[in-house]
């Protein structure tokens, strides 16, 4: 009786022991992601099914929005206290915010050292602030010029166009040829969107946001000129006027239906385009090159729009976390999702299953990401969005004079400073 009474016992203890060990191992890391461009929602959950095969004991809760509310997202989950996000995916021009505020953690010590050679530099530019790393890069993307192959040969243009100015003399030349109302489409609701359409602009025309003695720099001639580029468009009847309302799903849909023959957008859209499925009408004649660049300015042009994958600072399961991101950052797993986002790795661009398929977009992004430009970096970047936001969008919808309108931009921006 007593050996049977201890046996039960021990039996007990054992399998209670066992429980709680098992209970101790079982973690959720709540995690951030968005729902539009880059890797889909139905990729991010086959990596996240392949991460929990493969770490028995931790499970991942992902919460997929718009790209427009992962800065409020984060912030708001910062702020109340413990029980938030333990991963979450950040645009890179918030980072400065994200790290001098606090909302993040660092992370240099956990990146391994022989990792930062092997990376490129604009994507590197997503995770370090202040001479250290606050997560890892994710997304590598740059705006691209898509263009219809058909529509160009029927109007006799044998090229993309290598300027913003030979864009529009095609543009016209195909609405002149009666192939499509409005040659271009483009993403300028009055979002994050259009500042990036506006800094890829900038850029081909080498402006600055911010001059030598670090003040905005909006109404300068070069600024300016790429403001008047976006009006004139849309005033000449070359740019779809419902552009003003778009986001990059809606120039997405707007071009695979055939209904544009240039558009500016970033990568994941090449092979949405020109795979044969119900998300595209002209499979095959999807062209991409880099983004144009300017007469007199660059001979191409590029803005950042990396993202990276950071632990917030009041992540509940921080070692778990990082378990994840090392995960979906890792060669490995980029390599095999490389036809919607290509790979932060340098040594990808070289490996034929990551390009098969995909040789035109390669090509362009190793042209592109070596010349890849940044949006302000500035702890108060939510704020000058909004008000470069607004001062566009009372340009092209408002009817405002372009140089009023970023002056007063570049005015009101200076009292944030």
């Amino acid at each position: 009786m007593f050996r049977y009474a201890y046996g039960f016992a021990l039996a007990v203890a054992l399998g209670t022991l066992s429980t709680a060990a098992a209970l101790a191992q079982d973690v959720t890391v709540n995690a951030l992601f968005m729902s539009q461009a880059a890797y889909s929602e139905a990729d991010v959950r086959s990596m996240i099914a392949d991460f929990e095969a493969a770490n028995p004991g931790i499970k991942v809760n992902p919460e997929f929005v718009a790209s427009e509310a992962l800065h409020d997202k984060l912030v708001a989950s910062s702020s109340a206290g413990g029980g938030g996000y333990d991963v979450a995916l950040y645009d890179v021009p918030y980072l400065a915010e994200f790290a001098s505020k606090g909302f993040l953690q660092e992370v240099t010590a956990r990146v391994p050292a022989e990792v930062n050679d092997q990376v490129f530099d604009g994507a590197w530019a997503t995770a370090l602030y202040d001479g250290r790393k606050w997560g890892m890069p994710w997304i590598l993307d740059t705006k691209y010029l898509f263009y219809n192959k058909d529509m160009l040969a029927k109007a006799g243009i044998d090229a993309p166009p290598a300027t913003f100015e030979e864009l529009l003399a095609a543009a016209q030349k195909i609405k002149d040829a009666g192939l499509v109302e409005y040659p271009i489409v483009a993403d300028w609701a009055q979002a994050e969107t259009i500042i990036c359409d506006y800094g890829t602009l900038m850029a081909a025309y080498k402006a600055n946001f911010f001059d030598a003695d670090n003040k905005p720099a909006f109404a300068s001639p070069e600024s300016l000129k790429a403001v008047q580029f976006m009006k004139d468009t849309l005033a000449s009847g070359l740019t779809n006027p419902s552009s003003t309302e778009y986001f990059e799903e809606d120039v997405r849909k707007v071009f695979s239906a055939g209904e544009a023959a240039f558009a500016l957008n970033w990568a994941y859209m090449f092979n949405l385009a020109n795979t044969p499925g119900d998300e595209t009408s002209i499979a095959g004649q999807v062209g991409i090159a880099p983004a144009p660049g300017a007469e007199g300015g660059a001979a191409n042009s590029a803005i950042n729009g990396s993202m990276g994958l950071g632990i917030p600072s009041n992540a509940a399961h921080p070692d778990e976390a990082w378990k994840l991101i090392t995960y979906m950052t890792s060669q490995a797993v980029q390599n095999k999702y490389a036809k919607l986002s290509l790979p932060i790795w340098k040594s990808s661009y070289d490996d034929p299953a990551v390009a098969a398929g995909q040789e035109q977009l390669v090509a362009a992004a190793k042209t592109s990401i070596a010349i890849i430009s940044n949006r302000p970096v500035t702890s108060t970047y939510n704020e000058v969005s909004a008000i470069l936001q607004n001062a566009l969008h009372q340009v092209l919808v408002g009817g405002e004079d372009p140089a009023a309108a970023m002056q007063a931009a570049s005015d009101e921006a200076s009292n944030l400073r």
